[in-house]
Parts: structure tokens; C-alpha cells; sequence
């Protein structure tokens, strides 16, 4: 019997193919001649052709609901929800192929006609901190699930080259919904007047099908400089301090990486040949550390200002950014006076009220002198002596502390580096060595850099070791995880989290935790936030470099190796996965 099997899981991610592969083996040993048409997110998916819909006899539904129901008018289906299918798929085809009855358009017709949202216009803007990875991952997610939910839908993303894919106004303009899904501020102007749907990277990759179906429920009209669409819902991952803080960090990570190379560069000459004024090495110092580190707090302080309070916040940002530099008080006071210029400024904004004659001045000459007199102030008077002392006090501990206490600081960074793969754990690690870099402190960057490549790498090792425990989806991705993990973007190895969480999270968080204690141990430095295995190419950027290497290796095989015994094949398979 010709039979088209059809499966799809709310979030795309793990019981799709889970179900996919057993109700086919099922079904071969039913001597059932099979197609199978997984709706997921690891692959794209891939339709049934004419000549297969045609010769088929039966088609067997375990999903929610029939994508692109109309095509099997007159075929006999049978569909069912998918965790119907896992515990017993014998059984579950047993009563498919006596359940199943003729399926008309009008059924079809009343199915999306009850979810009240077929055929909708869909516009998306995706943005994380460092715009490399969750940016493309989440556009590709968001892209896919919409489609196969019958949607029309534009992402545009804003990584870390800019807008890529931009939405033109007339897209914007005759769109149904508008989702939001940035871990950064982005300018939300252009979508004042639009039913506005706001969460994060992370949800629309990992549930990209229940966050289309969230803002279609739930998008809200946001009018200009509002912020709407549920986000009063939204956890503090997705909005307020966090949220600020990323979109800080992001606007400085260029600054850091491209000081940090050109350090590395000047290095190339001889480790103190920047000391002889008017030399090749002299000019590349000046540029990376004396001007391009030198911006970095202000550029942090001006852009959290900036995600707080919009364009008036800059200004007073980069001001107390710029004195808590001068003063000593670093990174942590280049925070503090980003939120305190930011919401100082949004006062002011909010409670200052000025006749409609002299209203204008205040972007250009009110909010800019309250909010940066107030925050230069405190700095001064307040903040700053305190936490430039907390600062040094941090550093001296950094550059003096012994190898036990090395090893356990390099185990705790790379264990959150490997937690939540790019979540708010993994962030809050990350921004503690981009930060440091600044007070010239570039072991713990070190730790953090070398652990986060460990998942990634890891879960395409287990995927090459242990193949024949994974599906050939599975086996592709690990290829492109390993890749990523190689870059340092450790977001490769999500797919395989969201399927198996309780042994990928563990095993990586061990290999990521050893990687960090030996390159802590070993006393590795690293003059550049990212670029992972690829910054080796420049000379001094990583020291040193063999024993760096050995590191990564070393937590990566632990993974992988690790993932490898644990991980569950057809037959053994937990049906109690994420789905």
C-alpha cells in the first residue's frame, strides 16, 4: 500500500523527526510502500510530489493540524495530534488505516477557517547582541514555520553587518502582524500603527510555529515611541535591564574586536615593540589601544542609554561612559552610568513639560544638559571612586590569583558558557570577559571563548562517532554544528538541545567547564572577544597557542564522546522528548 506519512511538532524541533523515523519503520515492516513529509526546523521541508499524492492510497496525519490540507481532497487521511504516535506507532497505523475516510475540501475549508489565521501577512525583524548567529538562525526558523503554516512572511534581519533582506515601506504597510523578535532596541518607528508582536531570538528559534501563533493571537498596536504588542507579558530576558544591557554590548563588540586584533597585530613585531614612537607597531597600538579601546565604555554607556531613552540618551551616555573611564571605574562603570544617563534622560523626557513654543528644544538642549549634569555628577561625587575601586581590587585579584582559584573561576565561566548556549547565562559570561578586556585582562576572555566552542564542536563529533544513533537530519546538522562550533558559535548546537536537554545541556556544560579550568590553567591569553579557531591566524592573538588548542580538544571530545554513550538510538529512544 502506497502511504504518505505526515508529521509535525509545535515547535518544529525534536518529536517531528522522532515520529517521522518510527512510524516509518513501522510502516516498512507493514511492507507499506512510505513517503515521508517531516514539518521541522534541522531541515527544510520538503513536499510530496504530484506523482506521489496521486498514487497514494492513505495518508497518515500525526500533527495538530493538516499543512496545506487542500492538496488531499478525496484521499483518505487520518490525522491525529503527534504524541499520539510515539508510544505505540504499530498501533497508531493500525487504526489509521481503519479510521482514515475521504477528506473533503470543506473540511479543509473549516479547519483554517477556525484558526482564524490562514493565509496572514507576516513582516519580522530578527537582532541579537553579537548579530552572527541566533540573528540568521531565528530569520531561517521564523521563515520556515510560516510558510508551513500558510503564512506570507519577510524577515529581515539586523546582524552584525547591518540590515540584511530590509523591509521596503510598501511590505510593512500591508502587513497583517509585525513580529519583534530582538534581543537588542531596534528602532521600532517605522511600525507605529501596526499590530506589533515582541519576544526574543531565542523563542523564535526554539518555538518558532508558537510564536507565529502568539502574535497572531496577541500582537497589539503599537503608536510611535511605544512599546506594546504584550511586551508588559515578556520575562526580563526579553525586555528592561537585559535587554539594555545586550544592546550596549553589541554596539561595542566591534570596537573591541577590532582593538584587540590590531593589539595582537602590533605584537607581531616583538611584544614591546609599540614602545619606539613613529614604528608600524607605535601606530597599531594607538589605534587598538589607545583610540579603539579607549571608545569602547563610552560606546557601551552611550547605547544602553540609547536602548533606555532612544536618541536623547547618547549623548549622556557616552559622556559618563567617557568619565568613568578617565576616572578608572571601567566596564562596571561604564553600566552603571548607561542606565543612570538612560533613565535620567527618559525623566526628563517623560516629566519635564515645556510650552508647545520652546518643546522643541528640548532633544537638542534640555534632556542632553540635565541627563548628562546628573550623570556626571554622580560619577564624579557618587559612583565613580567606588567602583574604580572594586575594579582594581577584581584586576588585582584577576592577574594574582593562584592556579586553584584559576582553575575554579575558568570551570564556572565555562560552565555558563555551555548552559543555555547563547541564553542569559551564557551572555552575562560572555559580557565579564568582553568587559575585563578593557582593564587588560585577557585570560578569563580566554576561558570564555574556548569553552563556548565546545558544545558546537562536540555534538558534530558525537554525530560522526555515534552516526547510526542519529537520523540523516541529525547527521547534517552535526556537520554544520561543528563548523559553527569551530567559529565560536556555540548557538550549533541548539538543535540538538531542544531535542535531548537533559543529556546535551549536562555533557556540555562538562566539557565546556574542563575547557575552561585548562586554558585557565595553562595561563591562556586572548586579545579578541570572538572569531573562534580563525583568530589563530593572527600572530600573539591567542598565547599560548598549542596548549590554548589542547584545551578545546580535550572539553570537546569529553562532549562529544560523552553524548555519543549517552544518547539514545531508534530503538531506545525516550518518546518523552521536547516536542
Amino acid at each position: 500500500m502506497n502511504v504518505i506519512l505526515i508529521t509535525a511538532c509545535p515547535s518544529g524541533m525534536a518529536t517531528t523527526y522522532l515520529a517521522a523515523r518510527r512510524l516509518q519503520s513501522a510502516a516498512e515492516r507493514l511492507d507499506w510502500h512510505v513517503t515521508v513529509e517531516a514539518h521541522g526546523e534541522a531541515t527544510p521541508v520538503t513536499p510530496v510530489d504530484d506523482a506521489t499524492l496521486e498514487a497514494a492510497e492513505l495518508v497518515v496525519v500525526a500533527a495538530e493540524r493538516i499543512p496545506e490540507a487542500a492538496r488531499f481532497a478525496g484521499k483518505r487521511v487520518f490525522q491525529a495530534p503527534i504524541d499520539q504516535a510515539l508510544p505505540d506507532p504499530e498501533a497508531f497505523l493500525a487504526r489509521a488505516e481503519r479510521e482514515a475516510r475521504p477528506f473533503e475540501p470543506e473540511e479543509a475549508t473549516a479547519e483554517t477557517s477556525a484558526s482564524g489565521a490562514e493565509g496572514q501577512r507576516i513582516v519580522a525583524v530578527t537582532a541579537c547582541p553579537t548579530g552572527v548567529a541566533h540573528t540568521f538562525m531565528a530569520a531561517e526558523a521564523l521563515a520556515e514555520a510560516g510558510r508551513s503554516l500558510g503564512h506570507e512572511i519577510r524577515v529581515e534581519t539586523q546582524g552584525s553587518v547591518g540590515a540584511q533582506d530590509a523591509l521596503t515601506e510598501e511590505e510593512i504597510a500591508a502587513a497583517d502582524v509585525v513580529i519583534l523578535a530582538c534581543d537588542i532596541e531596534v528602532d521600532p518607528t517605522r511600525f507605529a500603527g501596526k499590530r506589533t508582536y515582541r519576544t526574543s531570538t531565542g523563542n523564535a528559534l526554539k518555538k518558532p510555529r508558537p510564536t507565529i501563533e502568539a502574535a497572531l493571537a496577541e500582537a497589539e498596536v503599537e503608536s510611535e515611541g511605544t512599546s506594546g504588542g504584550g511586551e508588559a507579558k515578556k520575562s526580563i530576558k526579553e525586555k528592561g535591564v537585559y535587554k539594555h544591557l545586550l544592546t550596549g554590548v553589541s554596539f561595542m563588540l566591534p570596537m573591541v574586536v577590532a582593538g584587540g586584533l590590531l593589539i595582537a597585530l602590533s605584537f607581531v613585531f616583538g611584544i614591546e615593540a609599540f614602545k619606539e614612537e613613529g614604528t608600524l607597531p607605535a601606530a597599531l597600538m594607538q589605534i587598538g589601544g589607545d583610540t579603539a579601546f579607549a571608545l569602547m565604555i563610552p560606546v557601551l554607556a552611550g547605547y544602553i542609554a540609547y536602548s533606555i531613552a532612544d536618541r536623547p540618551g547618547i549623548a549622556p551616555g557616552m559622556i559618563g561612559g567617557m568619565l568613568a573611564s578617565s576616572i578608572g571605574a571601567g566596564f562596571i562603570g561604564g553600566i552603571l552610568a548607561g542606565f543612570l544617563a538612560g533613565y535620567t534622560a527618559k525623566a526628563v523626557t517623560r516629566y519635564i513639560k515645556l510650552p508647545a513654543s520652546v518643546e522643541s528644544l528640548k532633544p537638542i538642549l534640555i534632556i542632553p544638559l540635565l541627563a548628562s549634569l546628573v550623570t556626571g555628577l554622580v560619577m564624579i561625587y557618587v559612583v565613580g571612586e567606588p567602583v574604580a575601586g572594586i575594579l582594581a581590587a577584581l584586576t588585582a585579584f584577576l592577574e594574582n590569583m593562584g592556579s586553584a582559584n584559576a582553575v575554579l573561576l575558568g570551570t564556572l565561566l565555562g560552565a555558563m558558557m555551555c548552559f543555555d548556549l547563547g541564553g542569559p547565562v551564557n551572555k552575562a559570561a560572555y559580557t565579564f570577559g568582553v568587559g575585563l578586556l578593557a582593564s587588560e585582562s585577557y585570560a578569563p576572555m580566554a576561558a570564555i571563548m574556548a569553552a563556548g566552542m565546545v558544545p558546537a564542536i562536540g555534538m558534530g563529533i558525537a554525530s560522526f562517532v555515534a552516526g547510526g544513533k542519529f537520523s540523516e537530519p541529525e547527521r547534517e546538522a552535526g556537520k554544520a554544528s561543528f563548523v559553527l562550533g569551530l567559529c565560536f558559535i556555540s548557538e550549533g548546537a541548539i538543535p540538538f538541545a531542544a531535542k535531548d536537554p537533559l543529556r546535551v545541556i549536562p555533557v556540555s556544560m562538562v566539557g565546556g567547564a574542563l575547557t575552561g579550568a585548562l586554558t585557565m590553567l595553562f595561563g591562556a591569553k586572548l586579545m579578541a572577544p570572538h572569531g573562534g579557531i580563525f583568530v589563530l591566524l593572527i600572530p600573539n592573538a591567542i598565547t599560548p597557542v598549542l596548549p590554548y588548542l589542547l584545551a578545546i580538544v580535550a572539553g570537546s571530545l569529553v562532549t562529544g564522546l560523552g553524548y555519543a554513550m549517552l544518547k539514545r538510538g531508534d530503538k531506545a529512544m525516550s518518546v518523552a522528548t521536547e516536542g
